[in-house]
């Protein structure tokens, strides 16, 4: 059986990453009734918040499902609290020092996964005790590594030093990504930016209409000086561009970043001066589909793309 669905009890090694602003328990819910893995974003939630995204998703559905858990989140303490009083059995963590908290949830029978950019990372998390590990290359939207690795480069560097199942992030949204990041290495993939942009994301029209409307070249990595995260051009980025060019410091980025930025593009749909967080993917992303047919699209040519390398074996072969 695949390690990965055997550790979450799924039917697909597919994951739905935890996006601030677009994954509320519908989204999760709906992920995991279609089989996947569905995470419910808590860095833009308030704990009361997450306790009523818990709480609907559990009602929602019978299936697995996790929280991501930004661990720069200023208060973790609070969810923590929440996810074990709400019964979650399964928490991705991201963001900060895995130390911190993995010996404490799996003390509470938790599953434990912690995303990593980097080879230094991996193995603090596997010291830590972690069940899983997810590689995110440096096409991923949101947080992202200052290695500027790719997906390509960083799994297999992951996997020889791997001794958990191993899940692959960064420029998924297809089957065709899926079965190459399994070539490489990976257990399974998340999936993000494709999953944005799913009917029952909770991102704001507009920026699923931005999503879907991206272009190749549409997204950068930003904000190096703070937390790197990799965003959709628009006048907001181009601020930000600017007062880098300038020699800008964490200060002044932090200044011009404020509070709620990210809010205000991906759940309030201000396409100018908000933060739109997505990965290169989004070039990919050309319609707004239920969870249920994106899970479903990427499984589908996982196995259709798996046939037509076989053919080639078979043509050597002859």
């Amino acid at each position: 059986m695949n390690a990965v669905c055997k550790l979450f009890d799924i039917r697909y090694p597919i994951i739905q990453a935890g996006m601030v602003w677009c994954s509320g328990w519908e989204l999760a819910s709906a992920v995991s009734n279609a089989g996947g893995l569905g995470l419910i974003g808590a860095g833009s939630m308030y704990p009361d918040t997450l306790r009523e995204h818990i709480r609907k998703c559990k009602a929602a559905t019978a299936k697995p499902f996790g929280v991501n858990v930004p661990l720069l989140y200023p208060d973790v303490e609070e969810h923590m609290a929440t996810i074990v009083d709400e019964g979650v059995k399964i928490v991705f963590t991201s963001a900060g020092n895995p130390a911190t908290w993995t010996s404490f949830l799996k003390e509470k029978g938790i599953t434990v996964v912690h995303v990593i950019a980097n080879k230094k990372f991996a193995e603090r998390a596997q010291d830590s005790g972690v069940d899983a590990l997810v590689a995110e290359g440096f096409e991923a939207g949101g947080h992202n590594g200052r290695e500027e690795t790719t997906t390509m480069c960083l799994v297999p560097m992951i996997r020889d030093i791997a001794k958990v199942p191993l899940i692959a992030a960064g420029g998924i949204g297809s089957g065709r990504a899926m079965l190459a990041a399994m070539a490489l290495g990976a257990d399974g993939v998340q999936v993000g930016s494709a999953f944005a942009a799913a009917s029952e994301s909770s991102a704001h029209e507009n920026f699923k209409k931005a999503i879907i409307g991206a272009a190749e070249g549409d997204t950068k990595l930003s904000l190096k000086k703070l937390v790197p995260v990799r965003l959709l051009k628009n006048d907001f980025y181009r601020q930000v561009e600017q007062l880098e060019l300038n020699g800008a410091g964490r200060e002044e980025l932090a200044n011009l970043l404020g509070n709620g930025r990210a809010k205000k593009g991906m759940f309030e749909g201000d396409l100018e001066s908000g933060e739109l967080e997505i990965g290169q993917v989004a070039a990919m992303v050309d319609s707004v589909k239920p969870a249920a047919e994106i899970l479903q699209d990427i499984w589908q040519e996982f196995f259709a793309e798996k046939e037509r390398i076989s053919t080639l074996e078979l043509a050597r072969k002859a």
